[in-house]
């Protein structure tokens, strides 16, 4: 007979509602709580933007999209699918490969219709506080505030899911930049390219979304110049824009303003914008790395009570939080078994050994790789098969980011797998 428990998930995203599903899928007694007046998480755009630009003032007024408006998908709509809902099958306003980020919220509210997730969802709910009751039976506190109405309730089990997009990771062991006297800012409130018009703009970081933001800036600034940490770039000025240039890492930055880049070049800039990630920021877990986490998802000291769904990054996300979720959700019902509390903590040990002789920074215990023998474990331990034709479409993706780079690879997977 499953075990039916009374679970709160934090947050109405992909992963919370991906959550909420599988949980409800087991016969547990959900309650999603969201701040915001919608479902979407990340993929709600906010036109708005923090008093603090670099989003590092604790008293700032916290803005929790980071979303862009001319924002596309960095993933192809295929590899943004569920098991047994399928982004592809879906066509709102916009069919493309990419869509753009109008098109995915579409799809994550027809996901919740469709599922009747909708009805679980207390919106406009800040979770302030979760707290074990009882360490023998891992039952929790969860303090939440609805319009100034405050109320504290009893879980068996608390999943949460509420992103990493919110708080900025900054470039701040850069020498100089602490006392740089002109504009910085975090990507997190860029917007739009208007406030970079006939500027000088050193942008800090080589993702996606540093590349596509500075490819749009250099469309009305004065100058562009990326720093990378990566050897994987051509030094120098772009092929595409007259005004774009790509450098090595910041050396320093002078008294004057002057940015002077390992390769020896230097530049007088009027803005330092970072594109730089994003912080796992959890109120009530303030480590570096949210942890120790059994495979990403589990705290073992309360396994299977309290778990993290959506954390690995530089993933497959979707496909990824799906399997986390269903694993969630049948250990909950102990239709499957988690190792002992000293087994878990032992294998999160020998993983941050592996990192740490590997010289992998903190910051990143959580980038997995687009490899698929993480998502291959997760659904092994549900009896989740990965469909041969999806697991093609990753190895032909990683095979993309390789040989077309990340200026390219959306453009060699669309001409084998456009719709």
């Amino acid at each position: 007979m499953t075990n039916s428990l009374k679970v709160a998930v934090i947050g109405a995203g992909v992963a919370g509602l991906t959550a909420a599903r599988e949980l409800q899928r087991e016969s547990h007694q959900v309650i999603v709580f969201e701040k915001s007046n919608q479902l979407g998480g990340t993929w709600v755009y906010d036109p708005k933007v923090e008093s603090d630009p670099l989003g590092s003032d604790p008293n700032r007024n916290v803005v929790h999209g980071s979303l862009y408006k001319s924002l596309r998908t960095n993933f192809p709509r295929q590899l943004m699918s569920f098991s047994d809902f399928k982004f592809e099958e879906k066509s709102y306003d916009d069919p493309r490969i990419n869509p753009g980020h109008q098109e995915v919220l579409k799809f994550l509210e027809d996901f919740a219709t469709y599922f009747k997730l909708t009805e679980l969802i207390r919106f406009n709910t800040v979770v302030t506080r979760v707290e074990v009751v009882d360490s023998v039976v891992n039952s929790f506190v969860v303090e939440s505030e609805t319009n100034g109405v405050i109320l504290v309730e009893v879980f068996d089990a608390v999943v949460v899911c509420n992103g990493h997009n919110t708080q900025p990771r900054l470039a701040a062991d850069i020498p100089g930049i602490e006392t740089w006297s002109k504009k910085q800012m975090h990507s997190h409130n860029y917007r739009d390219s208007e406030p970079f018009r006939d500027q000088v703009v050193v942008v800090i970081g080589n993702g996606p979304s540093g590349i596509d933001i500075s490819r749009e800036i250099a469309m009305v600034a004065k100058e562009v110049h990326m720093s990378s940490r990566s050897t994987h770039f051509n030094l120098g000025k772009s092929d595409k824009f007259d005004n774009m240039w790509q450098h090595s890492m910041i050396l320093k930055i002078e008294s004057d303003g002057t940015v002077i880049f390992q390769d020896g070049l230097s530049v007088e800039a009027d803005i330092i914008f970072h594109c730089t990630g994003y912080k796992l920021h959890y109120p009530f877990l303030k480590t570096k790395r949210i942890g120790p986490l059994y495979k990403h998802v589990f705290p073992p000291q309360l396994a299977p009570n309290l778990s993290f769904v959506g954390i690995p990054e530089m993933s497959f996300t979707f496909t990824i939080i799906e399997c986390q979720s269903r694993w969630i959700a049948q250990a909950l019902s102990q239709k499957v078994s988690l190792p002992s509390e000293d087994e878990m903590l032992f294998d999160v040990q020998q993983y941050y050994q592996e990192l740490k002789e590997k010289g992998v920074p903190e910051h990143r215990t959580h980038h997995i790789g687009f490899q698929t023998s993480y998502i291959d474990w997760v659904f092994d331990q549900t009896g989740m098969v990965l469909e041969k034709h999806v697991k093609e479409m990753f190895e032909y993706f990683n095979h993309c980011l390789i040989s077309g780079g990340i200026d390219g690879y959306m453009d060699v997977f669309s001409n084998k797998y456009g719709i």
